[in-house]
């Protein structure tokens, strides 16, 4: 399954939707947000997407992990719009009959999921400031809100 929502992330569904009598394993990752960031206080984050694209990458990453490990089954979903702290920002849930093939592809799935996949985030810091971050990218433009 793959998603993007502007609702809640139901975890819980997500690993039964994952779940499979083949599988002797589901791992979930949740991604949040959190409330420093390099020193930085964050009040809240936006995440805005190219849905087609972001959705296709989604996809091609799916693919990819697919063919790297044997897994049963694969959930991505992602959260846009207006998040406060602690909101679960990501959601990335994997069952495999083995957990070592679980966990890598779990690990593989997020790490490049933040890379490769079109989601931009806006950084909405204490002092006012915003900041958006884009996939790939280190730093980005600050701006005054």
């Amino acid at each position: 399954m793959i998603q993007l929502t502007h609702d809640t992330i139901d975890y819980a569904r997500l690993t039964e939707d994952v779940r499979s009598d083949q599988a002797g394993a589901v791992v979930l990752f949740l991604g949040t947000v959190r409330e420093m960031t390099e020193g930085r206080q964050t009040v809240a984050l936006d995440y805005d997407a190219y849905p087609e694209m972001a959705e296709a990458k989604m996809s091609e990453l799916e693919t990819e992990t697919r063919e790297q490990w044997p897994l049963e089954n694969v959930g991505i979903v992602h959260r846009l719009g207006h998040l406060e702290l602690g909101e679960i920002s990501v959601a990335v849930a994997v069952s495999s009959p083995h957990r070592q093939q679980a966990f890598e592809a779990g690990k593989y799935l997020i790490d490049e999921l933040k890379v490769r996949v079109p989601v931009w985030k806006k950084e909405n810091w204490s002092d006012g400031s915003t900041e958006w971050v884009h996939p790939g990218v280190e730093s980005s433009t600050n701006s005054q809100a």
